[in-house]
């Protein structure tokens, strides 16, 4: 039980979370170079509603694939409140990352990061808390499938980290021509 409310906190938050709640809700997007304060607060607006967007989708997707029953309800709805709040504090966090990046010294970075770094163990804190009554409530079909998707969810996304971000030990690719 408790690994498997790991697995799910550790799905959510990375999802991405929560894949669009945390870590697809919100990353900031990279960028070659700084872009001035007022274009920086201009372009956070669509990002953030992107991002609240993605939150929903997966509110209702899990909501659909969880199969919620209406006597569940009231436990799921504490859940989903929890992803919303937890996407709008990350989102905060970033948005405010990003309108400091050109000024911040490398102390107030680590120091920014450590913020979100917690805000997101918080938060992670916080969803376990309000997904444990719900999963006790789920039927051993629904915990099967909450089992599996937020299982598959945290593979995909570790896959998409890989993908992202190679390892610098990967071997270069084979030459096709012989010296």
């Amino acid at each position: 039980m408790k690994r498997t409310l790991v697995t799910l906190a550790a799905s959510l938050v990375s999802l991405g979370a929560l894949s669009p709640v945390f870590a697809q809700s919100s990353a900031p997007a990279a960028t070659s170079a700084p872009a001035a304060p007022s274009a920086q607060t201009a372009a956070s607006a669509p990002a953030a509603s992107n991002r609240e967007a993605r939150t929903e989708e997966r509110i209702a997707e899990l909501h659909s694939s969880l199969k919620i029953t209406p006597q569940q309800e009231e436990q799921w709805s504490k859940f989903a409140d929890v992803m919303r709040d937890n996407g709008r504090t990350m989102a905060d966090l970033y948005r405010q990352r990003v309108a400091q990046r050109s000024t911040m010294s490398a102390l107030d970075d680590m120091k920014q990061y450590q913020q979100i770094t917690q805000a997101n163990a918080d938060g992670t804190k916080r969803l376990v808390e309000a997904f444990e009554p719900l999963y006790a409530s789920l039927s051993p079909e629904q915990k099967k499938l909450a089992d599996t998707s937020f299982r598959d969810e945290h593979a995909k996304d570790h896959r998409h980290r890989a993908h992202r971000r190679p390892h610098a030990a990967s071997p270069a690719p084979a030459s096709a021509t012989k010296p």
